[in-house]
């Protein structure tokens, strides 16, 4: 057993190390974006309270969702999911719902 923590840590802090050189992984965005679904509605297009996602710039949903991941934006819940995304996870979604009418 204490050879499997002394390998666990030397694994870590050789992962730690090169952490830079480890390309992340792809963004399949579709996937993410169907995750929206939930509480925009299928078609992303909101109701009530839930605002609309599709259609807006790229900007203004890359500026949002980076205020929900930073915390200057408050929300009952996407605040909380937007600290689980990465900043690519941001882009993709970003231009991808840009992009539908």
């Amino acid at each position: 057993m204490k050879g499997l923590a002394i390998g666990t840590a030397a694994a870590v802090s050789l992962l730690l190390a090169v952490g830079g050189a480890v390309a992340e992984e792809p963004v399949d965005v579709e996937i993410l974006a169907g995750t929206c679904a939930g509480c925009h509605g299928a078609e992303l297009q909101g109701a009530g309270a839930v605002p609309r996602l599709r259609g807006h710039s790229a900007d203004y949903l890359r500026f949002t969702l980076q205020s929900f991941k930073s915390g200057e934006r408050p929300a009952t819940v996407m605040d909380r999911l937007a600290r689980g995304y990465r900043d690519a996870e941001i882009e993709a979604l970003a231009l991808y719902l840009s992009e539908l009418e």
